[in-house]
Order: C-alpha cells, then structure tokens, then sequence
C-alpha cells in the first residue's frame, strides 16, 4: 500500500532510519543546516521529500537539549496570562457580531515575543546584562535560567491555546439560560465543564501508543508551526537559519501590511470575478462565479488575493502544507458539489427553488423563515399538535446535500481506515505491546519519564463520574445510558478521526452522526439532544486536540508530563474563565442576546444558532430523518459512505499503478458540501497554490521546499491573524465602534465581486 505525497508509507527499514538519523545529528544538531548531507540522489541533488520518514527526519529537527527547563517563572507566568487572556477574550467574541478566534499560531507568535522580553528583563544568572545578573541559586535560575528555550516556548503555546478553545458546554449553559430558563448553579457548571473537557483528554492519552507514536501519523497541519519553533530557537547563531528568521518576520510583515487591503479599503480584492463583471445582471452567474459574500455562490474561476480566506484560517486546509493528494481530492469534490448544487437547484429538488441558492436556515414552505419555538411548548418539547398548524420546515436544497455529503464522510472514513491503514495499525498497536515500536523523535523522548497510564486512566474515571452527577443534578434531560452510548460514540470513532487527520491533514466531522443518534434515541427533547452532542461529539473533538499537541510535544522534545500538566491546567483554567464571563455578559446583556439582530457591539447569533440546531435535530429530527420522511436520504448517506472507498481499493488491487491510493474518500464524500456556507471565492486560488507548493516547489524545488515553504506557510497564517485580531479592534466593532470604509470602486455597495445581488 502506498500512501499520497507526505503520507506515503516508507519502505525504509529501521537500519535505514538510524542512518538518516545519524546524518541528520552529525550536522550540527539542526537538520536544516546543510541540506546537500541529507538524502541525494545520483546527481548529487536532494531527493524530494516524499514519505513519512522524510518528514520526521528532514523536515523536523531531531536535536535535542534534555538539560533546557520547562517550568521556569515565564513559562508560568506567560502560560497562565496568556491563557486567561485567550480565555476571556475568546468567550467576549462568543457574544459579539465578529467571530475572532484566538490561534496558536497566533499564541505562538506573542509568546515569543513576550519570552524574549522576560529574558532581557528579569533578573537571574543567565541575564546577559550586568546589572541583573545574579548568583546562580535554584530561585534565580527559575526566575531567569538564561535565554527563553524552545521548551518553555512550546509550554506556554500549548497552554494558551487549549484554554483559548471556548468549552462546547458554555453553548449549552448560554442556550439554558437564554431560552430554557435553566440556570444551574456555580459548582454544577463547572463540574459539568470540567467533566466534558477531561473526559475527552483520558480517552486519547490511553490510545496515545497508535495515535500519536508512530511516525506515519504525521499531522501536517503542525509541520508550518513546528518549523517556526525550530527557526525561532535551534541553530541560532548559523547563517542559513538566520536567513530563515529573516524570511519569516518580512513575509510576516509584508502580510500584515498587505491583509489591510483585501479585509478592509479594498473588499473586491477578496474574489474577483471576470464572470461576474461581465454580466452583473444574470442571477445564475451570481450562484455558480460569485462568492466574495457570504452565502453569495460557488466562486467558480475567481480569484481571491486575501490570505485570511486562501490561507489555513479562512475554511481552507492549508495549501502550503496540506499534501498534494488531499487537496487534489478536494477540488475533485469540490466540482461534484458545484455540479449537485446547480442540478438539484435547477430541477427545484425539494422545492429549492422557494429559497435562497445557498442557507442554513429553517424555511417555511413559502421561503419565509421558520419559527422554531412555535412548535414547542412551555417546557421546550416538541408540541405536535402546534406542528401540525405550522408544518415540518424545509432546508435549502444546498443544505441537504451537504447533509448528506457529510453523513457520508462518515462512513466512509470507517471503511477507509480499515481498508488502507487496518493492517498497520494493528501492527503498530503488536509493536508497541512488545517494545519494539520505533520512531526517531520518539526515540529522543526515551530520556524523559513517561506519563503513567493510570494518570489518563484516573483522569477519565474522575472526568465520567463528574459528567454521570451532573447530567441529573443540572437537569440535562439526558439519561444515564445516554451518557454511556455518546462516550461509546466517541471511543470507537476516535481511532478512524485520527487516522485521516494525521495522514492527510483533514478531520472528518461526527457531530451531525451524534446529533441524529440523539434524536433517534431521546426524540422530541432539545435539550438532550444537546447534552448528547456535547458528550458524544465533545469527547472525541477534546481528545483530537489533546494528540495533536501530544505529537507537537514529541516533534519539540517537550517532556510528556510537561505536556500534560499544560493541557490539563489550560482546560481547566479556560474552562473557569469561560463560565464567569458567560455568567456576567448574559446576566447584563440578556435583552441584546435574545434579539435577532442584536446590536454592533453584542450578538447572542452563535447561541441561537447552536440552540436552532438543537431544535431541529432534537425537535424534529425523528420526523425529518425517518425512514419515508423528507430528508431521509441524509442518514442513509452514511451507508452510502461505507461503500465509496471499496471500488477504489479494488481499483488500486488491480491496476497499483493507476494512482487510486490517491483518492481520499471521506474528503471526497464531505466536499459534496463543500460549498454550502461562508465566502467561496478562494477555492480556484488554494487550487493554483497548492499545485505550485506541493507539486512544483515539493518536486523541482526540494531543497527550498523544505527550508522555507511551511515557514511561509506559518508568516502568512501568523501575520493574518495579527492583522484580523488589530483590524477587530481598531475599526471591525471589537472596541465598540465600527469605522466603515467608504464607498469606491473596490469597496462597491452590494457584493465586492460586482455579482447580481439575491438578497
């Protein structure tokens, strides 16, 4: 079996691993220094990277210093402001019309930053000025051991930005208190916040040996943030890498610069449409060129020159880093969801027609929009008799598609995995289980001491038992074996969710499957619907967060108890914050929340929504989904899931050379959806990218590839997000005030694209 690009399996034996490792080591500890030492072929050229071993040991440095500290005062220090800053401005944007998140990537970047002024500042033996300088006792060398170490860098970001994530039990705590009148008290809250977060972190340490060890699981969406951490810290003093660093902070510039073009004096910049400025008046050309506004069309063919929506943070999966294959499989998907969109639209598949090309809304039959408390009663049920006045709702015809697509995104991710990784993972779990697994940073680890098994062991039974006392005591709505089967859910779907993520950087989405289970199991009950979701879908969501920084902490030679006191105190601390602000924004802005428009400065659209999605699938979602019900079609795609990867393995068994191990499937079944909400215009952009890097630069350009393409990738995505984040506050509405931009020709009234507007 081979696998596409980065994840291709490596037919390297161990033997052959240590000797890569042992060329990498002799030069100077940094595997970036002298490329022409590392793996040329006849000619004296560097081979292209192309499997996994490649990229542990020529993308990823394996020097290591045991000997650096971890817990020093500014590890504590940033890690603990840094994550209440996260925290709390994370849960303030909850609440406001602009949806800001707070990035690692973004942490990462101002971690550095304030590191290096603590280092200069703060008083200790490794203080280079005189005037600090002071003896070298254990509380000076905590306080200021010397220059701020990658180990204390990669602490404090993976700190920060787990209590940055807004825990998915404050939706629920907002929706109760909004819309149900439930307001559980202080300890029920945080117990149940507590409980849902660990629970999660328990299930994915115990499979850690499979999940996280090998070094086929790869994440490529960690290699840019990685190789900013080795820029940043390793070799510092040699030429070639502070050319590096150089090239860093000028694209990081240059994008912070340019960024204020595109989002804010020249919006038009975001997708330009020659279709669409061709014909301004064809509604069709809006639906499949348009996209520079939100649910405005497809985007076919236009061009966007704004990196928040090209780049990884504006819904693409990152076309700098993001192996050839996947992305390949996604435009192949992309062309079947632009293809089933128009048809389905065109023919008025289940009266599409009534409503707008693209919606996530609830519709009544005449394209008005649907009330979704006129059908429940005084306790938030589901009412039938009301039901029947006003009549089951309708989705857009877009949207059921994207149903579908992913329901079958699910299973085919099932029997992908086990079709193209079973053999492997089965394998590797043997290997371990007799010590013989091997991986060159996971070798590097075996100085540190292991976390205990027990430790995840204990953190999930403690983690089980709060969440058991709290769905009775905080009047969820959700029964004991409820609880049981969501966490069940999560176990057998994590290993699958893994496995695609960390091979071909996409992350199947289970929580329409849960949603839809829920329904089916406690019909009629919103509330539980949503108490479900949060364990059955929260669960596995938490322990994907937790492998990926685990496998982060063995690329960076983080000690493994170092990463998971970090992980552990950053949920339990974001999860605090996240509480005590909801608490206080709710009790003060209750009004403002409920309203459907709320105002420029708070919004409660991220609560109504999620509070809607309850509704709909806890509500209704036995009548809408069963068997001979309108959309039955959507569940029923997870069974057309499980066979789309077979005629492609078989294909691959007969004709090996043909390249259908090349093909995705679980991408290819989500991106029939691809298209159903947000800013399309990007899509033909991240197309032409990720050809030039990952086939181009990655082939014909190796060596440049592996020294500056995911640093790249890292200085558009960091200088993005600094931008957004200083555009938010300065004029977007963040402080209070928003300041517009005045008409012109690239800040047109209606859509930026110049497309027909449709509504």
């Amino acid at each position: 079996m081979t696998r596409p690009d980065s994840e291709r399996k490596s037919s390297y034996s161990d033997e052959k691993i240590d000797e890569k490792v042992e060329t990498a080591e002799s030069i100077q500890g940094e595997v970036f220094d002298d490329s022409r030492a590392i793996d040329l072929d006849e000619n004296g050229k560097e081979r292209p990277i192309v499997t996994d071993i490649d990229v542990a040991t020529r993308l990823i440095s394996l020097d290591d210093d045991p000997t650096l500290p971890v817990f020093t005062f500014r590890m504590w220090f940033l890690g603990i402001g840094l994550s209440c800053f996260g925290a709390v401005l994370g849960q303030i944007f909850y609440f406001r019309p602009q949806t800001v998140f707070v990035s690692q990537l973004f942490i990462q970047i101002i971690a550095y930053i304030l590191g290096r002024v603590l280092e200069e500042v703060i008083p200790g033996p490794g203080n280079e000025r005189p005037q600090l300088k002071t003896s070298d006792t254990a509380f000076w060398r905590f306080m200021n051991s010397g220059p701020f170490n990658l180990k204390e860098h990669v602490a404090i970001t993976i700190f920060a930005s787990t209590a940055a994530d807004s825990a998915l039990a404050i939706n629920i705590f907002a929706a109760d208190d909004l819309y149900y009148n439930i307001q559980p008290n202080a300890g029920v809250g945080i117990f149940t916040l507590i409980g849902s977060q660990l629970l999660g972190y328990g299930l994915g340490g115990i499979m850690r040996s499979f999940l996280v060890y090998p070094t086929y699981i790869v994440f490529p969406n960690l290699l840019p943030t990685v190789q900013l951490f080795d820029a940043l810290h390793r070799g510092k003093k040699i030429f070639m890498q502070k050319k590096r660093v150089k090239f860093f902070w000028t694209v990081f510039i240059g994008i912070f610069v340019w960024e204020w073009f595109p989002e804010y004096i020249a919006p038009t910049l975001t997708g330009i449409s020659i279709f669409c400025l061709a014909n301004r008046k064809s509604p069709w050309f809006t639906r499949i060129f348009g996209g520079a506004a939100g649910n405005e069309g497809l985007g076919m063919f236009a061009l966007s020159l704004d990196w928040n929506y090209v780049g990884s943070g504006g819904g693409s999966m990152g076309a700098l880093f993001t192996p050839l294959s996947t992305q390949l499989t996604l435009y192949c998907g992309t062309v079947i969801c632009m293809v089933s969109f128009c048809v389905a639209y065109h023919y008025n598949v289940w009266n599409g027609q009534n409503f707008p090309f693209l919606s996530q809304t609830l519709f009544n039959l005449d394209g008005t929009r649907f009330n979704q408390t006129s059908i429940l009663d005084e306790n938030f049920l589901l009412d039938r008799e009301k039901l029947a006045v006003v009549g089951l709702p309708w989705f857009a015809s877009s949207q059921v598609i994207s149903k579908v697509g992913w329901n079958m995104a699910i299973g085919a991710t099932v029997t992908h995995v086990l079709l193209w990784y079973g053999k492997e993972i089965v394998s590797i779990i043997k290997k371990y289980r007799a010590g013989e697994t091997y991986d060159p940073h996971l070798a590097k680890m075996k100085v540190y001491p292991e976390v205990p098994m027990w430790w995840y062991l204990a953190m999930l039974g403690s983690s089980f038992a709060m969440a058991m006392a709290t769905i009775y005591t905080g009047h969820s709505g959700l029964p004991w074996w409820g609880l049981i089967v969501g966490i069940i859910i999560s176990t057998i779907f994590l290993p699958f969710v893994i496995t695609v993520y960390a091979i071909t950087g996409f992350s199947p989405n289970i929580q329409h499957l849960v949603q839809m289970l829920g329904a089916v199991m406690i019909p009629g009950n919103p509330q539980a619907n949503m108490y479900f979701t949060l364990y059955g879908y929260n669960t596995l969501d938490q322990a994907r967060g937790l492998i990926r920084d685990l496998k982060m902490g063995q690329y960076t030679k983080l000690p493994p108890r170092a990463t998971f006191t970090v992980q552990s105190l950053g949920a339990v601390i974001g999860g605090l914050l996240n509480y005590v602000i909801m608490k206080t924004i709710i009790s003060s802005r209750r009004e403002v929340l409920l309203s459907v428009q709320g105002t420029n400065v708070w919004s409660g659209q991220q609560v109504q929504s999620f509070n809607s999605n309850a509704i709909s699938w806890g509500a209704l979602g036995q009548i809408l989904y069963a068997p001979g019900g309108r959309y039955a079609i959507v569940p029923f795609g997870i069974l057309i899931g499980l066979g789309v990867p077979i005629p492609f393995w078989l294909l691959h068994k007969k004709f090996p050379k043909l390249g259908a191990d090349k093909v995705i499937t679980p991408i290819l079944c989500w991106t029939i959806g691809y298209l159903s909400v947000g800013i399309n215009s990007s899509v033909f952009t991240t197309f032409l990218l990720a050809v030039f890097s990952q086939f181009y630069l990655r082939r014909y350009r190796p060596v440049w590839f592996r020294k500056y393409n995911f640093l790249m990738s890292a200085a558009l995505d960091g200088g993005t997000q600094v931008m957004v984040f200083v555009y938010t506050f300065a004029v977007g509405g963040g402080s209070g005030k928003v300041v517009d931009m005045p008409n012109w020709a690239l800040n047109p009234v209606g859509n930026p694209d110049y497309c027909m507007r449709l509504t």
